[in-house]
C-alpha cells in the first residue's frame, strides 16, 4: 500500500513536470508574479529600463481602438493605452489576481481614467469579448503562461480580423540582460510556440533598452 502511494506521488510529480514545460520548445514556464510583487511592476527604474512610452510609439495606439492589457498588474501600461485610444477608445485590464485588479481600479481613480474595465482572468481564458479588440498586448507576460495554447486560442477568438497580438519580452539572445532565464525568451521561441496556435510574425521591433517588441497577426483561416 505504501509502494503503490509513493508510486502515485510520483507520477502526480512527473504529469505536473511534464505540464510546466512547452511541448514545442521544451521552455520552462515562469511562476506568475503575485500582489507581492507589485511594487517592483511600478518601480522608478521600469521607465529607464522598459521605457513604455517608446515601446508604445513603435507598436502605435490608434485614438478609438479596442484593447487589452492582459497581465496587467497594477496597471502601469493600461493607463498609458487608455490615455492613447482616447475617451472614444476602451481598455481591459485583464489580471488572474483579483488583488492585482484591486490596484488597477484604485491606480484608475487617483489618475482620473474611466475608459478602463477591469476582467478578471482565469489560467487558460483571458474572459474577453469575442472579435471586438483591435490589440492585445502583453508586457512580460506570455512566459507565465502555465496553458499558453489555450490562452493564445481565446486570445485569437477576441481579436478582429485585422486586430494585432502584441509581445514584449525580454531577450534571452543577449547573456547581459539581467533578467532570470525563465523570465527570458528568444523570438525563435515565440514564433515556434505561436505559430501553430494560429498567429503569424508581423514585425519584430529592436527600440527597446533590453525587450523584444513582436508583432503578430491572425492567420487567413
Amino acid at each position: 500500500m505504501k509502494k503503490a502511494l509513493l508510486w502515485l506521488l510520483l507520477l502526480i510529480q512527473l504529469q505536473v513536470w511534464a505540464q510546466s514545460v512547452h511541448p514545442i520548445t521544451g521552455r520552462r514556464y515562469a511562476g506568475v508574479m503575485g500582489p507581492a510583487g507589485a511594487d517592483w511592476l511600478v518601480r522608478s527604474e521600469r521607465e529607464d529600463e522598459e521605457q513604455p512610452d517608446v515601446a508604445l510609439d513603435a507598436i502605435g495606439i490608434a485614438k478609438g481602438s479596442t484593447v487589452a492589457d492582459v497581465g496587467a498588474g497594477a496597471g502601469y501600461f493600461t493607463w498609458r493605452l487608455a490615455e492613447r485610444v482616447g475617451p472614444s477608445g476602451k481598455v481591459y485590464g485583464n489580471d488572474i489576481e483579483p488583488k492585482m485588479l484591486e490596484l488597477l481600479r484604485s491606480n484608475m481613480r487617483d489618475r482620473k481614467i474611466t475608459n478602463v474595465e477591469p476582467v478578471l482572468g482565469a489560467i487558460d481564458d483571458p474572459k474577453l469579448p469575442r472579435q471586438a479588440l483591435d490589440l492585445v498586448l502583453l508586457v512580460d507576460v506570455y512566459h507565465e503562461f502555465s496553458e499558453p495554447q489555450k490562452m493564445l486560442q481565446r486570445i485569437r477568438e477576441s481579436l478582429k480580423p485585422d486586430g494585432r497580438l502584441v509581445l514584449l519580452e525580454y531577450r534571452a539572445e543577449d547573456p547581459n540582460v539581467p533578467i532570470r532565464p525563465e523570465h527570458k525568451m528568444t523570438v525563435e521561441q515565440v514564433k515556434a510556440e505561436l505559430t501553430p496556435e494560429g498567429f503569424m510574425l508581423d514585425r519584430v521591433i529592436e527600440k527597446l533598452p533590453r525587450q523584444h517588441i513582436l508583432i503578430f497577426r491572425k492567420k487567413s483561416p
